[in-house]
Parts: structure tokens; C-alpha cells; sequence
């Protein structure tokens, strides 16, 4: 390509040969060095007037050293009179910080993007961001590629029997991803979700939140049944003097008749004693003995919801495609294996007190969440894996899907830390009697002994991964498991495309062998 420059950082230098290789291109020459104090210089050694240039870089070990390289050509190639630069990042940096997780914490990611923006870039090329979202803290367009096509080429090729495979997200923010990928190979999906033990404190903690729900309705609140105490609950009526529980007529609540005297003498029961339930003023037949068994937060209104499905029983029954198990330690445990010994005050769960909520419906909410709304913002997978290895924390896995004799393929957009993996893996092998388990990820990032302890693992057959993010080898040479998937060419192709001004929409297509 005329005109044309591709410069390399110093954390990619294999995959950026790769990538002028398939363009027919020699790869342009800059000196990157350091000085003794640790700042890093650059100096481009060819013209870059009117030229249209790309930098690769992608993250690295030392992240902070290669962003300066980045932001530091960059410049220098702005200052050189280049007529276009583009970045292109195979591994976005700090994408896992693109949202506030507290009060006080820094949207990192938009952060590096004003940098880029200051430094001189008019395009960035990237794969498989973190979150998508991202795109829009750019002020110059972004290409997002997806190294899902590649990905679901190397199954179609690889994976014996993939046709009956089924593809798991191993935490619930991953199932966008994952049903991507599914729908692509035609294929089922399921999902691996960890939870921490309830314990009596917190049953207690929801039985006295659902037990004021009738108070702070309002004092209106018609009575509803409760299927567990077979008793009525009634509103507190502001009227009694000494503050005991009437009924609307204002008769006490011990003269009122039961709900299993009704029940029993098979007479339509009211909290007036009227022959019929009065339903938003509207005489109403009374439902079936078997269409009366509601649930604790039921209302009764749902009594009118019940009416119109003839025949339907409720009932506590699990799905027959879920599998629970005991989670210790970040492994999977038999059901008769000792709980982790814990005092009192560490066994409760840390709620809020529900005597202090100020509205209903904060009683079933699953987690209180530092900035409210829908609680997006969850913890990373570093967060998980802390908390994942705890010893003093029993957790609970659930696994949502039939994977029994099939093969499994774990899917994520990165490799970091293998607690979760681990525990996925474990799930769909011992719990959900799974066949075989593939760890599929875009960026091997393998930070700490991650690579090693998932290579030890027996429950993971193959972890794949691409060559975004470089992999040492010493690393990549003991881990007979590691399969590493090239990108080069999407890249090079990515880069083509964007020099002569053609479109991108044939890289997200799925090309059938």
C-alpha cells in the first residue's frame, strides 16, 4: 500500500511482523528506549509527511510504560506532518474500567481515550472491547472488531462433535457474548452463577421485610393469604385503640374466621364475613382449593390473574435443566463436605436492616448496589476471584442449562485470573456431568500463575485464546493446553480496508467452510 506506514510498540512486535507480512509490507523503523530515571523516548526514523500511518500496540505486562510508548509516537508522528494516524489496539487498556464501581472511583478508560484524542489519533482499531459502550468516549470513529468469526471457524474445525456442544457463560454479565456465539454455531447456551450462602439471619432478615409489606402498602391493603402459616395477614388498622390487628369492619382479628375454616366448610371467604371476596369493590368467585397456594409477597390482586388460567397449580418445583452445588475455596465440593468454620457475625450476610428501608420494594432487591439503578456496575472478574478463594466464605453455584455428556465451551472476552474459570469447569464436569470443556477467550491476559493453574486443572481440555495480548514463551511452551488463534490477518485486513476507504462489514460476517 502506497503511502502507507505501520509502526510497532514494543509489546507486540511479532503480531505487528505478521500483520505487514500480509499486507506485502515492510514494517516502518522507530527507536524506542528509556532513560535511566524510567521516562521513555521515541524517534521515528522515516518520513511520515502526508502519510497515512499506523501505530500497534496493544497491552503488555507494563501496561502504564506501553500507553506512554503509544501516546509518545503518536505525538511524534503529529509533529512529523502525518496526514492520518490510526491506533491500533488488539487489547484495549484499562477497558475493564469504563464505569464507576463507588462514589469516588475514575471511568479510566474514558480517561485514556481523551489522551489518544490529545495526542493526535484520528481512527482507533481495537478487538473485542470490554464493553461496547466504550466507543462513544472516542471523538474520532472506532472500529470494534470481533474475533468471534475466527473463533467459531476454529470449532468448526476443531471440536469433535460440536454440533451437539453447548456454549456456557461462566458469571451472568457474559450471556450477551455467549448467545452471539450460540447463534452463530446454532447451538444451546447455559450459565454458571456463583452466590454466597444464605444463611438463617438472612431468611429471618426477608420473612420480617415480607411481613411488613401489608403495613407499609397502606392501611387499605386487603388481606392476603399466606400459603406457609395458613394464616391472614391484615393491614394494622389506624382506628384500634390499643393497637391490635382488626379486620375492615373493625371486628378483632381472633373473632375473624380462618382461612382453613373457609376452607374446610368450602364457604367463599372475606375479611368482612360476607359470603364472597370483594376484589376493587367487585363481587368475585372464590378461586380453587388448588389455585389458592401464592406465594408470601403475592397480592390480592394476583386472585384475578389465578381465575383466568382454568386448572393451573402453582408450585415450588425446580427446573429440571438446574443444578446446584457447594462452591469452598473456589472448588467444588460434595454436599456432605464441612462448611467453612465461621463465628456467628461472620456467618450473616451484610444487608441492610429492612427496618429502615423507607419504601416496599427495597425488600427484594438480591444486592444493594453503591450507585443504585439496576446495579450494572458489578464487580470485575479480579473482584470475583478474590472473593471466589475466600476460606471463610461458603459459596453456592448454580448452573443453568442440560450439559450432561456434551461438550461444553466456556466463553469470555478475556483470560485473567483463574478462579472463575476454574470454578466453571468444575461445575459442568462434576455437578452437570459434562463431556469435555473448552475455555475459549479473545485476550490471554494470564495474569499471575493463572496459565499453570488452569493447565493443572483436569476439568479444562483446551484453553483458547488469540495472540492479541502477547503470551511469553516459556509460558506458551509448558501449557500443552494453550491453543493460540492468530488475528494478523483480521487486523491487516481491518487496516487495508480503512486506507482505501472500503467498508468493514465483511469482517463481522461468519464465512462457512
Amino acid at each position: 500500500m502506497r503511502g502507507t506506514l505501520i509502526f510497532s510498540g514494543s509489546s507486540c512486535p511479532e503480531l505487528t511482523n505478521k500483520i505487514c507480512q500480509n499486507l506485502g509490507m515492510a514494517r516502518a523503523e522507530a527507536e524506542l528506549s528509556q532513560f535511566s530515571n524510567g521516562e521513555t523516548q521515541v524517534r521515528i526514523l522515516t518520513s511520515v509527511r502526508e502519510k497515512d500511518v499506523f501505530v500497534v500496540q496493544s497491552g503488555s505486562p507494563k501496561i502504564n510504560d506501553t500507553i506512554m510508548e503509544l501516546l509518545i509516537m503518536i505525538s511524534a508522528c503529529k509533529g512529523g506532518s502525518a496526514n492520518k494516524i490510526t491506533a491500533v489496539l488488539p487489547y484495549f487498556p484499562y477497558s475493564r474500567q469504563s464505569k464507576k464501581k463507588s462514589h469516588r472511583g475514575a471511568i479510566t478508560a474514558r480517561m485514556l481515550a481523551n489522551l489518544l484524542d490529545v495526542a493526535g489519533v484520528k481512527h482507533v482499531i481495537t478487538v473485542d472491547l470490554h464493553a461496547s459502550q466504550m466507543q462513544g468516549f472516542f471523538k474520532c470513529p472506532v472500529d470494534n472488531l470481533h474475533a468471534e468469526p475466527l473463533i467459531a471457524r476454529w470449532i468448526r474445525r476443531n471440536v469433535p462433535g460440536w454440533q451437539e456442544a453447548v456454549v456456557v457463560s461462566k458469571n451472568a454479565g457474559g450471556t450477551k457474548r455467549v448467545t452471539s456465539l450460540a447463534d452463530a454455531l446454532k447451538l444451546n447456551f447455559g450459565m454458571v452463577t456463583t452466590d454466597k450462602k444464605r444463611t438463617h439471619g438472612y431468611h429471618s432478615a426477608q420473612s420480617m421485610a415480607s411481613s411488613m409489606i401489608t403495613y407499609l402498602d397502606g392501611p387499605d391493603r386487603q388481606p392476603v393469604f399466606d400459603s406457609v402459616s395458613n394464616q391472614m395477614r391484615h393491614a394494622i388498622s389506624p382506628e384500634s385503640d390499643n393497637g391490635a390487628a382488626t379486620t375492615d369492619n373493625g371486628d378483632s382479628l381472633q373473632n375473624a374466621p380462618s382461612e382453613t375454616d373457609a376452607q374446610s366448610s368450602d364457604i367463599p371467604f372475606n375479611g368482612n364475613g360476607n359470603s364472597r371476596p370483594q376484589i376493587n369493590g367487585r363481587n368475585k368467585p372464590a378461586p380453587k382449593r388448588s389455585q389458592t397456594l401464592l406465594s408470601q409477597s403475592s397480592t390480592i390482586d394476583d386472585l384475578e390473574d389465578v381465575d383466568d388460567v382454568d386448572g393451573f397449580e402453582y408450585n415450588d418445583r425446580r427446573a429440571y435443566e438446574v443444578t446446584r452445588g457447594r462452591l469452598v475455596q473456589g472448588h467444588i465440593v460434595p454436599d456432605d463436605f464441612p462448611s467453612p468454620v465461621m463465628s456467628a457475625a461472620e456467618t450473616s450476610v451484610a444487608e441492610e436492616d429492612p427496618m429502615t428501608m423507607s419504601h416496599a420494594s427495597s425488600f427484594f432487591a438480591p444486592q444493594s448496589h453503591a450507585l443504585g439503578g439496576s446495579g450494572d456496575a458489578g464487580a470485575s472478574s479480579d473482584e470475583e476471584d478474590d472473593i471466589l478463594k475466600d476460606p471463610k466464605v461458603e459459596h453456592e453455584v448454580t448452573l443453568v442449562g442440560d450439559v450432561k455428556g456434551r461438550t461444553v465451551l466456556i466463553v469470555d472476552d478475556m483470560i485473567d485470573k483463574p478462579g472463575s474459570w476454574i470454578a466453571a469447569a468444575e461445575t459442568v464436569v462434576k455437578r452437570g456431568k459434562a463431556k469435555k470443556v473448552y475455555c475459549i477467550a479473545t485476550h490471554g491476559v494470564f495474569g499471575g500463575d493463572c496459565l499453570e493453574q488452569m493447565q493443572a486443572c483436569d476439568c479444562i481440555d483446551a484453553i483458547v485464546v488469540t495472540n492479541s495480548y502477547p503470551i511469553p514463551e516459556e509460558k506458551a511452551r509448558n501449557a500443552s493446553k494453550l491453543v493460540t488463534l492468530d488475528i494478523s490477518y483480521l487486523l491487516a485486513e481491518a487496516i487495508r480496508r480503512n486506507h482505501y476507504g472500503e467498508s468493514m462489514s465483511p469482517l463481522f460476517q461468519h464465512l462457512m467452510d
